[in-house]
């Protein structure tokens, strides 16, 4: 599933990053953001979301939310 669909306040697990975009990849892991790694949707709002990644608290793009695809955590 996408991170796009996941529910706010639940945590997931980065099942893998579906781009082609070597930069976007680049960028996702300097965020910690690569498989295996938790994350937790704080919240929604137009256009993103604000999502928790080891920690700290990001605001990303539908875009990037649509190229991180998660597993249900614990």
């Amino acid at each position: 599933m996408s991170l796009i669909n996941a529910k706010a306040g639940q945590e997931y697990i980065i099942d893998n990053i579906s781009t082609e975009d070597e930069e976007m990849n680049a960028f996702l892991f300097s965020l910690g953001c690569y498989s295996g790694e938790p994350i937790v949707v704080v919240s929604r709002r137009k256009g993103g979301c604000t999502v928790s990644i080891k920690d700290a608290r990001y605001n990303i793009g539908d875009e990037l939310a649509e190229a991180i695809n998660v597993v249900r955590g614990n």
